[in-house]
């Protein structure tokens, strides 16, 4: 089944916010954001900008009708700078003119006095200063104080791992308007259309059921317009709401990168302690996150931190805590993984210290402590289907590990100014919302007379293919030609209190709430045709658009059936509703079943170091992956192939930086590098585990949009092991990414 929306989108047809024709009277916003990264605003002079040529209004927090707080776990963050500001960026006013290029000239006359008051960037420095956004957790099993003493070999560390910039095609954007008798309309390049909803009518002091909110799609998000969406949106429907004319933002690349938060910067302590036959016995690890100047989604982040700090691996004692600590930088949020590639790189960096200080390959301490079934994870749900074991036999029976590592090797031994490394890297990881309650949806369908089918849920299409998903559901169920079914835009008031469209679980949360919906209605068109035909609904089956009798055709098309049942006064429209049941998790004790399933997989990624220039690039990508029954082979495969080049990318080029005053230097293009064609893989080879998928998976197809982006940690590992073969006598260490001016610096350091 092709994608409904592949057309639209590679002739230009598909529409995304910036698309939307501009409605008569439509004003632009410009923000005003702050010079400083800490300090106590003394004055705000707005004068200037007010007088300004094509100025409407300027508003600053004085404006706000209701609460100035658009915090979405915590309210600890506001739309318009208070008293203090944190953060160099923070919006502290808003600009609207008749056009953008007006708003922006006058928001350069927006004068601001700041006391300034010093700024950490640091988490480790924020923890020593008591700064959190949130107290602290810790996960624990076992007895690890005592399991030390059980240990033949016991190894300390520390692991740094940066940020990441999200970088979506797509800028953050909003477009609001007044409706009917106070009402709002937001058009929002958000991933929370509820969310956007709920802060909107907090914000002006409106019901929700006041506040409408329409996503069509997004041009890319990967978790940074889960929250970050949020501010634009709200001000765009707050500067519409007092001036009763349309408005719309659209952040400049520039002001997009200073202004948003990134992935979150982690930097850690970790111990781990091993037996002589490569068993690891106990781990522990603190980790120092760096959330920025305000909670976000820091908390939810941090937790699915805990939940992957120990991987694909089962280890019987474990302690692991993590810090959220609060620094002036811009609130850091969602991004792919969500804190589980953070966790992930801690424990990798754990076992490749002590694979380097036994003088073994890290893949036999890796492959000595993957998961088995019935092992129980640190937070106390038991690992059932495993197959980590079984994804890391197809891939050396297929790909042959050692024959990889011979020819390494005696490609090394050549001693020219190139060397090559290899890593393998397994990922376990967890589906469903961590909070227990966030795991549910709705889907609402309209069959019309003509027979063509009107789909919505609560699915934002960002690009990752869920509204193929969705049509193939609902055409399956009617087996019907998926031409005539349509994903209509995601809507607040045709689908209520919506999850945000994240954690790998958009297809499986809406995917069967449609299903329960197309499940109903179709049961309704059996009776319908059993009526018709006289017989029992038993006998009744949809197929290929015909009605069949005990296998049989009767005559009845689709297109004849649906009038019919119209005429009979049958509903043809239904509403499902689906919350993933099993799942809980006691915060108190730390302990639960909070995922639906895990998703596992193995890689090995192969790299080309030249030893002269610190340049790199990546060979092979060879993965085994459990998808499942898989739904759409063609969009699992882009996720696949998307997420790993994020994943190698985070791990090896993209480098945020900030100066010790707040402010971001990687802040454009050309200071900031992503991955491009020329980073891609040479060789990049998928191969599906087949296995049946769990049944709390839509159609059994497991969810695919942040697990491949892990594959991606075995990118630095590989570089590690090619610099440690060109300077032997470099003591590695783990600070990612490995970029290559870091990579020149470890080919010749001789400490």
């Amino acid at each position: 089944m092709k994608n409904p929306e592949a057309a639209n989108h590679s002739t230009g047809r598909s529409q995304y916010l910036d698309d939307i024709p501009a409605l008569k009277n439509t004003l632009y916003g410009v923000i005003f954001g702050s010079p400083s990264a800490h300090g106590r605003i003394i004055s705000l002079d707005i004068s200037g900008a007010l007088a300004a040529t094509g100025v409407n209004a300027v508003f600053t927090k004085s404006d706000i009708p209701g609460k100035n707080d658009i915090g979405g776990i915590i309210p600890d963050e506001t739309l318009f700078a208070d008293e203090e500001v944190h953060y160099l960026g923070q919006p502290v006013a808003l600009v609207v003119a008749d056009s953008e290029y007006a708003a922006r000239k006058a928001a350069k006359l927006i004068r601001v006095s700041i006391e300034e008051l010093e700024p950490v960037t640091d988490p480790r420095v924020a923890k020593e200063k008591g700064h959190l956004l949130i107290p602290s957790r810790t996960f624990r099993m076992g007895d690890v104080a005592a399991a030390w003493n059980e240990c033949d070999i016991v190894i300390e560390g520390r692991a740094d791992c940066g940020a990441q910039e999200h970088l979506y095609l797509e800028t953050q954007g909003a477009y609001s308007w007044p409706g009917d008798n106070g009402a709002i309309i937001i058009h929002s390049s958000t991933q929370s259309p509820t969310l956007v909803q709920k802060v909107a009518a907090r914000v002006l002091a409106l019901p929700m059921n006041m506040v409408e909110v329409d996503v069509a799609r997004l041009g890319g998000a990967f978790g940074g317009k889960e929250d970050q969406a949020t501010f634009v949106a709200v001000m765009t429907a707050l500067a519409a709401s007092l001036l009763q004319r349309p408005v719309k933002i659209t952040l400049s690349r520039g002001d997009d990168m200073r202004m948003t938060g990134k992935r979150h910067p982690y930097s850690a302590d970790f111990r781990i302690g091993l037996t002589n036959d490569y068993r690891i016995k106990a781990y522990s690890a603190v980790l120092y996150q760096n959330g920025g100047a305000a909670a976000d989604l820091s908390p939810a982040i941090m937790e699915r931190t805990l939940f992957h700090s120990t991987n694909a691996y089962f280890i019987p004692n474990t302690e692991v805590t993590v810090h959220s600590c609060r620094t002036n930088i811009p609130p850091n949020t969602a991004f792919r993984g969500f804190g589980a590639p953070q966790g992930m790189f801690v424990i990798e960096s754990a076992i490749a210290k002590a694979a380097a200080e036994l003088k073994v390959p890290a893949r036999i301490i890796q492959q000595a402590n993957f998961l088995k079934e019935n092992d129980v994870f640190q937070y106390g749900q038991v690992a059932l289907d495993v197959n980590i074991g079984e994804c890391f036999a197809k891939l050396d029976g297929e790909f042959r590990i050692e024959e990889i590592e011979k020819e390494i090797a005696e490609f090394n031994s050549r001693g020219t100014i190139y060397r090559k490394g290899m890593a393998l890297m397994p990922v376990c990881f967890g589906i469903s919302f961590t909070k227990t309650s966030m795991n549910h949806a709705r889907a609402l369908v309209h069959i019309y007379q003509d027979g063509s089918i009107g789909i919505s849920t609560g699915a934002v299409e960002m690009g990752q293919g869920v509204n193929a998903k969705l049509a193939r559901v609902a055409a399956g169920t009617f087996s019907v030609n998926p031409a005539r079914i349509k994903i209509e835009t995601t809507n607040t008031t045709r689908v209520a209190n919506t999850s945000p469209t994240a954690a790998s679980s958009g297809a499986d949360l809406n995917g069967n709430a449609l299903l329960i919906a197309c499940n109903k209605l179709a049961g309704r068109l059996k009776e319908a045709a059993a009526s018709l035909l006289g017989c029992s609904a038993d006998e009744i089956r949809l197929s290929d658009e015909k009605v069949l009798r005990n296998g049989e055709p009767t005559g009845i098309t689709w297109e004849k059936l649906i009038p019919e049942a119209f005429l009979m006064r049958i509903a043809l429209s239904e509403n499902g509703h689906y919350a993933t049941p099993v799942i809980f998790f006691d915060k108190s004790v730390e302990k639960g079943h909070p995922f639906a399933y895990h998703v596992y997989g193995t890689a090995v990624v192969t790299v080309l170091l030249d030893c002269l220039r610190g340049t790199y690039r990546t060979e092979r990508v060879l993965v085994v992956h459990d998808f499942g029954n898989n739904i759409n082979p063609d969009i699992d495969m882009g996720q696949m192939e998307g997420g790993v080049m994020q994943g190698i990318g985070w791990m090896t080029m993209e480098e945020v930086l900030f100066d010790n005053r707040g402010r971001m230097l990687t802040d454009s293009l050309s200071t900031y590098k992503v991955p491009d064609i020329y980073s891609a893989p040479e060789t990049s080879e998928i191969r599906a585990l087949e296995k049946e998928g769990p049944g709390l998976a839509l159609m059994k197809s497991k969810a695919i949009g942040e697990p491949p982006f892990m594959y991606g940690i075995g990118a630095y590992f590989a570089l590690q092991n090619a610099i440690s073969s060109f300077n032997p006598s470099w003591r590695p260490d783990y600070n990612a990414p490995m970029t290559p001016e870091k990579v020149l610096m470890r080919l010749y350091d001789k400490k």
